[in-house]
């Protein structure tokens, strides 16, 4: 992974966006089904850990991870 800066941003329309609806949206999922099926199989990361929780909430500051493939969140 390079700087920081070629890390793509997300920007929250609220307070936190629900892991598998992050996934989503920014197509690292092509449903919100292949969402949650790649967080029950350990391919997604929040932060360099993994994360099981298909509805973890995602918040402002975070990095997730998938599949080699990073999104930062960002606040609106």
């Amino acid at each position: 992974m390079g700087a920081d800066v070629d890390i793509p941003e997300f920007r929250l329309r609220g307070e936190h966006v629900a892991l598998c609806d992050l996934l989503k949206l920014v197509g690292m999922a092509d449903s919100g089904g292949q969402g949650k099926a790649l967080i029950a199989r350990g391919a997604v990361s929040v932060d360099g850990r993994p994360e099981l929780h298909k509805t973890a909430k995602i918040r402002a500051g975070q990095t997730v991870t998938c599949h080699g493939r990073h999104v930062r969140v960002a606040a609106s």
